[in-house]
């Protein structure tokens, strides 16, 4: 598959204290936990559902491969105010439907604020408890992926 999805210059809705604060909530969330996270924010979802959008960035991003299958994609569209977490069938298996939808309520509060950056490290932090919860940190663990933010286009 194509990587033209993604872009290098980051959407300007961030200042880089904010883009900090999200790449740093990722990192505090995987010291925790052999889990990986990544944050991926475009301005449109191209479509309808922005779940099946998270499922195509996920395996574009390689994020299966982590050793134990517990990779969590955060999707968000920022112009459509839409959310989607996709997490790998390791965590899935152990967390279930439910458990996403719940943190994908409470972050929408956030974005009804317009408090992107403070909504998206609160849901990062949640789902590092998440991922520590069934897969704590061990002393083997290193880190899979990056943690820099993906932009979109």
């Amino acid at each position: 598959m194509s990587l033209s999805i993604f872009r290098k210059k980051p959407l300007d809705i961030f200042s880089k204290e904010e883009k900090e604060k999200i790449v740093q909530a990722i990192r505090n969330a995987e010291c925790s936990t052999s889990g990986e996270i990544r944050v991926y924010i475009e301005g449109k979802c191209k479509y309808i559902d922005p779940v099946e959008r998270a499922t195509e960035i996920f395996y574009n991003l390689q994020m299966q491969h982590t050793h134990d299958r517990n990779g969590v994609l955060l999707y968000v569209a920022l112009r459509d105010r839409q959310i989607a977490i996709f997490g790998d069938e390791g965590i899935y298996k152990k967390t279930g439907k439910e458990y996403w939808e719940k943190l994908v309520s409470g972050i929408l509060g956030h974005f009804n604020r317009e408090n992107f950056a403070t909504g998206i490290s609160e849901y990062v932090r949640q789902i590092g408890e998440g991922l520590t919860h069934h897969f704590p940190y061990q002393t083997h663990d290193h880190n899979e992926l990056p943690d820099e933010i993906v932009f979109g286009k």
